[in-house]
């Protein structure tokens, strides 16, 4: 067997909205944004028995760490941010879960959702470019489960591990000085902040990267397609402003539908670039 083009390594979850459960978690947005683009992928995960795989368009691989549960994240808006609380969590991934054959793919996503993923995934995957959202590194829980910022040291050796580093302006609210730091050691990074566009570093230089306008029905995941649509854009020619200007119009994409619905395949990305090139 030989390992898929894109692996994406973190927590599938169960995300509740209300009455309604739904399965999410950035590595499985991660990994369909990449099979929609035209890539071979593959999850790495934990859950329970109650997550339904069957949701996961099949064409996609996942290999499971079983755990006890699954991770389960109630999501809420107040005052038009974000609110979650972490109701129960799988157990962490290791480099000891990666299957022998999938040690040579070539694009790797840490995609943690709380923690779960271990930095010395970084030195596993020694032939993949890697790169990582930082989202579930930078988040602690309060005593109801109420999920919260906190600081985060990158770990020795991760930093210069990486091709790129994703992570949004939410993220790292107060933690500014930190970042600053990281994105001289880093050789790309995406600091992402909805419908105000992004921000581009290559080799610490800041660039923005507009919005697409896009009618949001659905938020759920637009980073994590960003991510992944970065990732497959760059790996075709090396271009970090254009694989910026994909990862913006599939995340634009993405958020006009409920869940992982309206996440583009290359023909309507393609297009979506198009007309985004027209209007600068």
């Amino acid at each position: 067997m030989s390992a898929p083009d894109f692996v994406a390594v973190g927590h599938v979850t169960l995300d509740r909205f209300g009455e309604i459960t739904r399965p999410g978690g950035a590595a499985l947005f991660a990994a369909i944004t990449a099979h929609r683009l035209g890539l071979s992928a593959g999850i790495l995960t934990s859950h329970g028995e109650d997550f339904p795989l069957e949701a996961i368009p099949p064409q996609i691989e996942v290999v499971n760490a079983p755990s006890p549960h699954t991770t389960v994240f109630e999501h809420r808006r107040e005052a038009g941010r974000r609110r979650l609380r972490l109701v129960a969590s799988a157990r962490p991934l290791s480099p000891a879960d990666v299957p022998p054959d999938w040690l040579d793919a070539e694009l790797v996503l840490l995609a943690p959702v709380f923690g779960e993923v271990d930095p010395a995934f970084a030195g596993t995957f020694t032939e993949a470019t890697l790169a990582a959202e930082a989202q579930g590194w930078l988040r602690g829980a309060g005593p109801a489960g109420e999920v919260t910022p906190q600081p985060w040291t990158p770990p020795p050796g991760l930093l210069g591990r990486l091709l790129a580093l994703f992570v949004s302006a939410e993220d790292v609210r107060g933690q500014e000085p930190s970042l600053a730091e990281w994105l001289q050691r880093l050789p790309l990074a995406a600091v992402t902040a909805g419908r105000a566009g992004a921000l581009l570093y290559v080799s610490g230089q800041r660039y923005e990267v507009r919005a697409r306008p896009t009618r949001e029905a659905d938020p759920t995941g637009a980073g994590d397609v960003f991510a992944a649509a970065f990732l497959a854009s760059y790996r075709l020619d090396g271009n970090p402003w254009q694989a910026a200007a994909a990862g913006a119009c599939a995340a634009a994409l993405s958020v006009e539908g409920e869940g992982w619905s309206t996440v583009p395949d290359r023909a309507a990305l393609e297009a979506a670039l198009t007309e985004y090139h027209t209007q600068e």
